[in-house]
């Protein structure tokens, strides 16, 4: 399912616009986006929970050459899912 579809099914299940779900749905993943952006966590409890991660710093080596190269430290979004949506994809 992509964005579009999922703010079809938005609009039609909340008895919404398209247009009108298509803005909630913005405005969700904005919310999402700016919290974890400034390292905080966002948990929606049964629905799972969006973390930052820190990467350490690295050795890694070129696959084309086999030469050494260092990778820098970075930050990465992790989501664990909840309870309710493992449950639900396991059924």
């Amino acid at each position: 399912m992509r964005k579009p579809e999922l703010a079809a099914a938005i609009a039609e299940r909340a008895d919404l616009s398209k247009d009108k779900a298509s803005q909630v749905l913005n405005v969700i993943l904005d919310e999402i986006t700016g919290t974890v952006s400034k390292g905080s966590d966002v948990t929606l409890i049964g629905f799972g929970s969006f973390t930052v991660r820190e990467r350490a710093a690295r050795t890694g080596k070129n696959p084309q050459t086999g030469k050494p190269l260092d990778i820098p430290a970075s930050k990465t979004v992790a989501f664990k899912p909840g309870k309710a949506l493992k449950d639900a994809v396991s059924k």
